[in-house]
């Protein structure tokens, strides 16, 4: 892919979950491309930013502040360069760039953000899993348990779960003990079943599948702490590939849509 000229402002990039090929066409262009390189360093593939062109000023987030992160972008938008701000993921999932945003404005910078491939759908996907499964459950929740930063009260995990949908946790790892707690206070059954992903898409993936029950244990067990995302729900049943069962619609020969006409409906 070769470089191209980009406009002077700030582009918050999504890298995707940790696969260096899972950024974006365009992210990857802009991060091939800027003249400021500035990436969370302990979550962005380090293949991945050596992508960036020669000559670029390349670096680390994660020892600086907010306010010296904007300072940095600031100073080379001004001075007529562009600046890749490459996050983990999607950007807009968790990844504190509302503070950012406000502060590039008041320094009169202009921003674009680059969407990415969150950690959930690549949890999906390393589990084989699709997560809105026909007659079973339609909703997704994102979210995460309450620890250190607060929720909303009417966020309440407890409160989300009391629709018995699929719910993803992200940084929760440690709070895992109180995520079943919440969940069983919903009502969910305790053998409800919870896949849990560590550093999705990474070389050293880690995949542990449990339940309700036995997630806190588990987790423990397998020493997981951190950097993993829960996916909890009937939807995570690794069993519902083997059943002829919560088909959707929309290949059924009888269904009728706007492109096709079903079967057996002229009689």
């Amino acid at each position: 892919m070769t470089e191209v000229q980009l406009e002077p402002k700030v582009y918050i990039v999504g890298a995707g979950p940790g696969d260096p090929e899972l950024i974006t066409v365009k992210g990857s262009r802009i991060l091939r491309s800027a003249d400021l390189v500035l990436y969370a360093d302990s979550l962005v593939s380090e293949e991945l930013i050596f992508s960036a062109k020669p000559g670029a000023e390349v670096l680390q987030s994660s020892g600086m502040d907010l306010e010296r992160q904007v300072e940095l972008m600031a100073e080379a938008v001004q001075a007529g360069k562009s600046v890749a701000r490459v996050h983990t993921g999607d950007p807009s999932m968790y990844g504190a760039i509302l503070e950012q945003m406000s502060l590039l404005k008041l320094c009169g910078v202009g921003y674009e953000i680059v969407p990415g491939v969150s950690s959930v759908f690549a949890s999906a996907a390393a589990l084989g899993a699709e997560l809105t499964v026909p007659e079973l459950t339609q909703t997704v929740i994102l979210t995460r348990a309450e620890g250190r930063t607060p929720v909303p009260e009417r966020e309440q995990l407890r409160r989300l779960a009391s629709h018995h949908c699929t719910v993803a946790l992200f940084l929760s790892a440690s709070l895992a003990g109180h995520a079943a707690e919440e969940f069983l206070a919903a009502g969910w059954s305790p053998d409800t079943p919870v896949a849990v992903v560590k550093r999705a898409t990474w070389p050293d993936q880690q995949i542990l599948r449990t339940t309700v029950e036995r997630l806190e244990a588990d987790l423990r067990e397998a020493g997981i702490t951190m950097h993993a995302m829960i996916l909890a729900g009937w939807a995570l049943d690794p069993g519902l590939v083997d059943r002829d069962a919560h088909r959707s619609k929309l290949y059924d020969k009888t269904f009728t849509h706007g492109c096709r006409e079903g079967t057996g409906n002229h009689g």
